[in-house]
């Protein structure tokens, strides 16, 4: 298209972008559905799909289109209008955070400046699309489980946002493809320099790992939805395609891959050989097990347990981890940068863990019944 209009060239550039992105993470989002059942099944010892297609692999091909001939039931008294935007807006805010992310050299769908920025302006448009669902519905029990949801992702958006600072501040840029160069080196050309690998980093990444949980509400942070009980929270008046809308959320865990884990770079600089693509997608992989391996060996956790992990822990720590960050860049970066780093982390942690309790205040509830 060299003899083309800028603006063809434009639009022709952006929906190739759109549909690629689409491709890629609607197929990574089919095979999911099935690695997440037959891993929860490995785990919990019995038979995960083995009916559909070989080893059970077409089964997302089945999910897919049952969802999508199933019959879309709303309620009589619903307001149509909003029971429909809800999941629109819910797959919107996925597709648009997904393409700030770089995902391999140059493979940036749409690289602004301020890409973290968006990301996170973007996203809290989740919390509207969960009350739209839970509003519109006219169901008092999904509105009681849009505004749990709505004060459980309000808590943990604080500590998320926060644990992105740290990172944002060392490196001097919003934009995700700065901060993957930022973490390029290599020690010895052996061992990466990402951020994860600091103690500011590595309890920042736990933060934003947790937080991000509570956001996509998987187990053990799942309480809005309970998808092993009757009533599924926001989602109990919805069907087909809609439902299967709210379960896509990718995106945290690739902008984990990008602040924390190097991006796109190879873990030892004798791997760079392989396409940088490669390895983004097997951190994010990674995550995604580890997402799957915490469902399938946590239980479900109290709405109280929550809001206080959120407030009283997290939320702290995340500012320990900032200070943290202006201590190791300070102190210039090297090994006396990351020892005083690590000893903010440590005295906060240990304070924290004196002034809460957590054996007192986590303690197993005594149910006591009539004779």
């Amino acid at each position: 298209m060299a003899h083309a209009p800028s603006w063809l060239v434009q639009i022709v550039s952006s929906l190739i972008n759109i549909f690629a992105l689409l491709a890629v993470f609607l197929t990574l989002f089919a095979l999911i559905s099935v690695l997440e059942r037959k891993i929860l099944a490995r785990m919990q010892n019995r038979y995960g799909p083995n009916r559909v297609g070989p080893f059970g692999l077409f089964q997302p091909i089945a999910d897919g289109i049952k969802m999508l001939i199933k019959e879309d039931i709303v309620p009589a008294r619903a307001d149509k209008i909003v029971h429909f935007l809800a999941p629109v807006l819910i797959a919107a805010v996925a597709i648009l955070t997904l393409g700030v992310i770089p995902y391999g050299r140059n493979m940036t769908p749409f690289a602004i400046d301020g890409g973290i920025l968006f990301f996170f302006a973007v996203g809290s448009a989740t919390e509207l699309a969960v009350f739209m669902a839970g509003w519109g519905s006219n169901n008092k029990f999904s509105m009681l489980g849009a505004m749990r949801a709505i004060a459980q992702m309000f808590s943990y958006e604080l500590p998320l946002i926060i644990a992105v600072l740290p990172v944002v501040m060392v490196v001097g840029s919003l934009m995700p493809d700065r901060i993957v160069a930022a973490q390029a080196q290599y020690t010895f050309g052996l061992v990466p320099r990402w951020f994860v690998f600091t103690p500011w980093g590595a309890a920042a990444f736990i933060l934003f790992f947790v937080s991000g949980l509570v956001e996509s509400n998987r187990t053990p942070f799942d309480v809005p939805e309970g998808e092993s009980e009757i009533v599924a929270g926001h989602m109990t008046e919805y069907s087909g395609f809609k439902y299967a809308t709210f379960f896509m959320a990718f995106a945290i865990s690739g902008l984990g891959v990008t602040l924390f884990l190097g991006g796109w770079h190879a873990p030892a600089g004798a791997l760079e050989f392989l396409p940088s693509y490669v390895w983004f997608f097997a951190k994010l992989s990674a995550l995604l097990f580890v997402y799957i391996w915490v469902r399938g060996t946590l239980p479900r956790t109290r709405i109280d347990q929550i809001m206080n992990l959120a407030w009283k822990f997290m939320l702290p720590m995340a500012f320990a981890c900032v200070i943290a960050a202006a201590v190791w860049h300070y102190a210039g970066r090297g090994l006396r940068g990351w020892l005083w780093s690590l000893v903010v982390i440590a005295i906060v942690y240990t304070a924290l863990s004196i002034l809460l309790d957590t054996r007192r205040k986590f303690a197993p509830r005594v149910y006591r019944f009539a004779e």
